[in-house]
């Protein structure tokens, strides 16, 4: 098969900086772009309110009214026309002006003679768009400083800010105006978010030519080295010869390379000792495959077992801590009308236990399928198994016989761990705890306690061995009947496939790759309720 053309790391560390960057440029240019434009925004309004409030507070109030009234200007009506004057020509200002609000339009008092249009003393002129609105809200103490937004055929695309005037009595006679003309704030606004944008993207170039170099220097070129004499150490191996890596970055590629060094040296010396054991180890495999396959057979594997029944949904997985192990399942029907459910934990592990775990599970069936009760069923298979048990070992079994045609069941409990019960009207799993029975083949002559329960549509059974909640990650933490509820509640009541695949996905991330030291099996069957006619 001819391999596909790989581009090299280098080329790949180019194309990810530059995507790093890009996407740094684009963030950071945004973030700031937009703080840019609120910041601005923020300036203009307080800035032409500055300009407001303080001809507000520059100009008597008391003097509008007879301005108004006669017409005539005096020294102190040029004096403030003339600060109007200075402040427009010296300021970004559009307009700047005084008037005296009226039901249906506005007189001017003073009018900044900068700009062509002004009007004179005591000149009418109807509102903007918007203008009598503006005015009656800013008409008042204390009015909001915030710039209104005024597009006007006469006078354009204007944010206009207005302070009233008081005279001495405390009312408002007239207000001061300022209008900023938008387009040039906008102009403002963009040439300074593309001085700030040319100033990040000139950073952040830099950033890349001076991360490229150091990675290059620092990373690209041992690896690269590591790469040739990686291969090197194949080549190298039948006519027995070291490799010899100078790299000295002082860092954990120095390390590695010594590794490889190491590597080398312990790898040849390995094949040396390889072939001795080779072939031992070739035939342990294939006769712990063949009884890895044997016990598999064993058990039930195809799932749904019985897709012709609505009454129930099962499913159960069993993973050995070695090729072969010590636990079993298993499910079957003893009528049309009963339902067995088995899960059991043979003490020991490997080949001895996984005959011992053979023979158990085949005197359970074998009795179960006579119509004897479980308690009846455990004693048998007690009395059976002591006869001649010279190993000592022991299984813990809970078997439970479920009518499934009303929901009641009967279980015994010989030294096997707690199940735990779905409740579909609580939505909640909880372990059922009451007090076991020793375990099968523990000593001749016992007597099984039985145990009632009822499940309604909708409820779970599950059942475990001592492998899912004694599983121990890389601290010897346990995983725990508490982490166990945790899963199964956050699994709630879905199928019994998914509620099992969900523990198990919780086993693997809570041990983190540590030793399995033991089986890890699982049981559940969700009841759905009597046959539908």
């Amino acid at each position: 098969m001819e391999s596909k053309p790989r581009s090299s790391l280098g080329r790949k560390t180019i194309i990810g900086i530059v995507l790093f960057a890009l996407m740094l440029i684009i963030v950071v240019c945004v973030t700031v772009g937009i703080g840019t434009y609120y910041q601005r925004v923020n300036e203009y309004n307080r800035q032409a309110y500055n300009y407001t409030r303080s001809a507000a507070d520059y100009i008597d109030g008391d003097r509008i009214p007879g301005y108004i009234e006669t017409g005539e200007k005096d020294d102190y009506y040029y004096m403030i026309r003339d600060y109007l004057n200075s402040t427009q020509k010296e300021t970004a200002i559009k307009y700047f002006y005084v008037y005296v609000p009226y039901e249906d339009d506005l007189v001017y008092v003073w009018d900044a003679d900068t700009e062509e249009g002004y009007c004179e003393l005591g000149e009418h002129e109807n509102y903007m768009v918007g203008g009598k609105e503006a005015t009656e809200e800013v008409f008042r103490k204390d009015p909001p400083e915030k710039l209104k937004l005024t597009k006007d055929d006469k006078y354009g695309y204007i944010a206009s800010a207005f302070t009233p005037i008081f005279n001495s009595a405390g009312d408002p006679v007239a207000v001061a105006a300022v209008d900023l003309y938008v387009p040039d704030l906008k102009r403002s606004i963009a040439r300074s978010m593309v001085v700030i944008f040319l100033l990040i993207a000139a950073v952040s170039d830099l950033m890349m030519a001076v991360s490229y170099v150091v990675i290059q220097k620092k990373v690209l070129r041992p690896i690269g080295i590591l790469n040739d004499k990686a291969g090197e150490i194949i080549d190298n191996l039948e006519a027995d010869k070291s490799i010899d890596i100078d790299i000295h970055t002082n860092d954990e590629l120095e390390t590695l390379a010594e590794s490889f060094v190491k590597m080398d040296d312990e790898l040849r010396t390995y094949i040396r000792e390889l072939g001795a054991v080779t072939a031992e180890k070739e035939r342990i495999g294939a006769e712990l495959n063949i009884a890895t396959k044997i016990q598999a057979g064993m058990l039930p594997r195809i799932f749904p077992p019985f897709p012709e029944r609505e009454e129930f949904e099962l499913y159960a997985s069993m993973n050995p801590a070695k090729e072969v192990g010590g636990d079993f399942y298993d499910f079957f029907l003893v009528d049309e009308d009963h339902l067995a459910l088995v899960i059991a934990d043979v003490s020991g592990k490997g080949v001895p236990a996984a005959l011992f775990m053979v023979i158990a599970k085949v005197l359970i069936k074998n009795f179960a399928l006579q119509g004897l009760s479980t308690s009846e069923i455990l004693k048998k298979v007690n009395d059976r198994l002591c006869e001649s048990n010279d190993t000592g070992f022991f299984v813990t079994v809970w078997i439970a016989i479920v009518d499934l045609t009303t929901g009641d069941g009967i279980a015994s409990n010989a030294g096997h761990e707690h199940p735990a019960l779905w409740r579909q009207k609580d939505k909640s799993f909880e372990l059922v705890k009451y007090k076991h029975s020793l375990a099968v083949a523990a000593m001749d002559g016992m007597k099984f306690e039985e145990h009632g329960f009822h499940l309604d549509p909708g409820d779970m059974l599950y059942v475990y061995t001592d492998g899912v909640t004694e599983a121990a990650n890389r601290s010897n933490e346990l995983f725990g009947e508490e982490r166990l509820c945790d899963t199964l509640n956050r699994s709630g009541g879905d199928a019994p496939g998914k509620v099992i695949g969900d523990v198990s996905a919780a086993i693997d991330s809570f041990v983190d790759g540590a030793d399995q030291f033991d089986d890890i099996t699982m049981l559940a069957m969700k009841y759905e309720g009597p046959k539908k006619d």
